[in-house]
C-alpha cells in the first residue's frame, strides 16, 4: 500500500484533523454511515477476491446566452463538427441534479455543494462546481452547462443542446441503483427514447434523426458497482467470483451501448474506472491507519486497472459493428490521469490528495457532507471534493486528458 505521510511541521493541522474525524465518529453510531453507504470487506473476503482474480481466462466479445458563449468558444478552438447535443448516462459523475427529482437520499442539492458554482447555487451536482460533461459541453460548443433531463423546467432550446439522464449512485449491474432506489441505466435509456419523442413533436423525425445521429454520446458508471456493491454487500460475492463479475457487468456495459446504438448513436464514449483504491473513502473503511497514514489501497486500484483492459477490449469488439454504421467509439481513460495528480500533488498544485475538502474528508458525502460541514477554504487545492467526488479543478485536468479522444469522436 502507498502511504502518503503527515508532513513534518503540520502537527496543529493533524491535531485538527483527528478532532474533526472523533466528532464525525461521534455523530456516526454503530457504523450508521457503512451500512448506508459502504462496508469494507473482510481480509478473508479481499484474500478469496485475489485469488478469484488470478483466474480470469475469459476473452471479452466484447456571457450573451450560455449557448451561444459555447458555440463561440467552439469556434475559437478550431473545431469542424457537426455535433449539435451531447447527451450523457450514468453515475454521480455526471449526474447535474437528476436525483433532486426523485425519491433518494443520494442527493446533493443542498450547500456545501456547488459552493463554487456560477451564484453558489447547489444544483445536485456532487461537486463543488462543474463537472467533466460541463467542460466538454463548452468545449464541443453546445451549452455553458449540461442540464440534468429530469427537469421539468427545461425549454425545447435547452433539450435540443442535450441533457444528462445520468443519477447518482446507479451502474451497470441491475442491483447496483436498487441500493440507493436510483434511476438504472435501462430506465435512462427508456428517457432517452422519451426525450426523442418529445424533440419530434416540435421539429419533426427528419431533424430529430440528424441531430441524435450527430449527438456526442458520453456514458461514466461502473464504480458504484463494485464500491457500493460487490465489496460492501454479500449478495453479488455469493454467487460470481470476482472474474465473473466483472464479465457480468462487461456483459451490461455491451448491452447498454447496443441500446444507445439501436437508437441512433454514432459517436460514443465509455469512461473507464478511477483508481478506486485512491477513493478517501476506501481508503478510510480498508486501512489499518486511516487517520494520519492515508494511501491508496493497491487491491482496489488494481481492480480497476484489471476491468478497464477488459472493458477496452469490448469496446474494440463493439467498434467494428460501429464501424459498419459510420460511427465510432472510444475509451476515456481516467485511471491514469487521476492516478498522477494523487502520486505526483504538488506538480498539479495539489496539496491535499487522499482525503476531502468536505468535513473531515475521510466519509462524508452526500447527507454527511451538509451545511454544518467543515469546508476547507480552497477546494483548488484538493483533490476530491467530499468522500467519493472529485473537486471541479480535477474535472477540469481529466477533461484535459481526454480531450484528444473527444476531438476523434466529434470530428466530420
Amino acid at each position: 500500500m502507498t502511504v502518503f505521510r503527515v508532513k513534518k511541521g503540520l502537527d496543529h493541522n493533524a491535531t485538527k484533523l483527528v478532532h474533526r474525524w472523533q466528532f464525525v465518529s461521534d455523530k456516526i453510531d454503530n457504523g450508521l454511515f457503512m451500512r448506508l453507504l459502504i462496508q469494507p470487506i473482510s481480509s478473508r473476503t479481499q484474500k478469496e477476491c485475489e485469488n478469484n482474480s488470478s483466474n480470469i481466462h475469459f476473452i471479452v466479445s466484447s456571457i450573451s446566452s450560455p449557448k451561444a458563449q459555447a458555440q463561440t468558444l467552439g469556434k475559437q478552438k478550431g473545431l469542424n463538427n457537426s455535433v449539435k447535443a451531447i447527451l450523457v448516462f450514468g453515475d454521480s459523475t455526471v449526474d447535474p441534479g437528476n436525483n433532486n427529482h426523485i425519491g433518494t437520499i443520494f442527493k446533493s442539492n443542498f450547500l456545501p455543494y456547488g459552493r463554487d458554482f456560477p451564484n453558489q447555487v447547489p444544483t445536485g451536482r456532487f461537486c463543488n462546481g462543474r463537472l467533466a460533461t460541463d467542460f466538454i459541453a463548452r468545449y464541443v460548443g453546445v451549452k455553458e452547462y449540461l442540464p440534468p433531463y429530469l427537469d421539468s423546467t427545461l425549454s425545447i432550446d435547452e433539450l435540443l443542446g442535450g441533457v444528462s439522464f445520468a443519477s447518482a449512485g446507479s451502474g451497470f449491474d441491475p442491483l447496483t441503483p436498487l441500493i440507493s432506489n436510483v434511476i438504472s441505466l435501462p430506465k435512462q435509456l427508456e428517457y432517452f427514447k422519451e426525450y426523442q419523442a418529445r424533440l419530434e413533436m416540435v421539429i419533426g423525425k427528419k431533424r430529430t434523426k440528424n441531430l441524435i445521429n450527430n449527438a456526442l454520446y458520453l456514458v461514466s458508471a461502473g464504480t458504484n458497482d463494485f464500491v457500493m456493491n460487490y465489496f460492501a454487500m454479500p449478495i453479488r460475492r455469493k454467487s460470481y467470483s470476482l472474474p465473473s463479475y466483472m464479465e457480468l457487468l462487461l456483459q451490461q456495459v455491451q448491452q447498454f451501448v447496443q441500446g444507445l446504438m439501436d437508437q441512433g448513436a454514432r459517436r460514443i464514449g465509455v469512461v473507464g474506472l478511477p483508481p478506486m483504491g485512491c477513493l478517501p473513502m476506501v481508503i478510510t473503511l480498508n486501512s489499518d491507519n486511516a487517520i494520519l497514514q492515508r494511501g491508496c489501497v493497491d487491491y482496489f486500484s488494481s481492480v480497476s486497472k484489471q476491468h478497464n483492459m477488459l472493458l477496452q477490449l469490448n469496446l474494440k469488439t463493439i467498434q467494428i459493428g460501429l464501424e459498419e454504421l459510420g460511427g465510432r467509439i472510444v475509451y476515456l481513460d481516467v485511471h491514469g490521469p487521476l492516478s498522477d495528480m494523487i502520486v505526483q500533488g504538488p506538480k498539479f498544485d495539489f496539496d491535499e490528495v487522499s482525503s476531502g475538502c468536505c468535513g473531515t474528508g475521510l466519509l462524508e458525502a452526500s447527507f454527511l457532507c451538509n451545511s454544518k460541514s467543515y469546508i476547507c477554504s480552497d477546494a483548488s487545492k484538493y483533490v476530491f471534493w467530499d468522500s467519493i467526488h472529485p473537486t471541479e479543478k480535477t474535472y477540469k485536468l481529466l477533461f484535459y486528458s481526454i480531450r484528444s479522444q473527444i476531438d476523434f469522436l466529434i470530428k466530420d
